[in-house]
């Protein structure tokens, strides 16, 4: 009789174990998925703000549209506000023009855009903008490339670049 108690308490004693092990499933399953959530966070990227700051102006989202293979222009579009004292656009630069030019009433003038004190500059395909001349590649949707804008007073502007969709911009 004793050996079978004691083989009985054999089998018990992995069902203890087992139970055990069952209540300490929601605690690992909640370690488990904190770790995943952090190492989502380190691996993916920040997201990035389209605000760029200048010493008396902001600068929001630079975007241009998406171009054919053989396309040698593109708009630039962009918006200038918090202008807390007059300034000027006097360049821009990017990798992937060879130059830059007022465009629309302005068409084919060097650039040179008076930014005026408390003003709001909204530049848009339809209106006032700049053309990024001699494209050096086609634009794909989706990528950003570095820009560079000189101001005569706020000084060099470095920003990114997004191509987007055709008509997935709105004003």
């Amino acid at each position: 009789m004793s050996q079978e108690l004691h083989a009985a308490s054999l089998r018990l004693r992995p069902c203890q174990e087992s139970c055990r092990n069952m209540r300490l499933l929601p605690v690992r399953r909640h370690f488990l998925r904190t770790g995943l959530v952090l190492g989502a966070a380190c691996a993916l990227r920040p997201a990035q703000a389209c605000e760029y700051q200048a010493d008396y102006l902001r600068v929001t989202h630079p975007w241009t549209r998406a171009t054919n293979a053989d396309a040698t222009t593109a708009v630039l579009c962009m918006r200038l506000d918090e202008v807390t004292e007059s300034d000027r656009l006097i360049a821009v630069e990017t990798p992937v023009a060879t130059g830059a030019e007022m465009g629309v009433a302005e068409s084919g003038r060097a650039v040179d855009l008076a930014v005026p004190k408390g003003g709001v500059i909204d530049m848009h395909d339809a209106g006032l903008h700049l053309r990024l001349t001699g494209l050096r590649h086609p634009l794909q949707v989706g990528r950003e490339y570095a820009l560079r804008l000189d101001f005569e007073r706020s000084g060099t502007v470095l920003a990114r670049l997004s191509v987007d969709f055709p008509m997935m911009r709105f004003r």
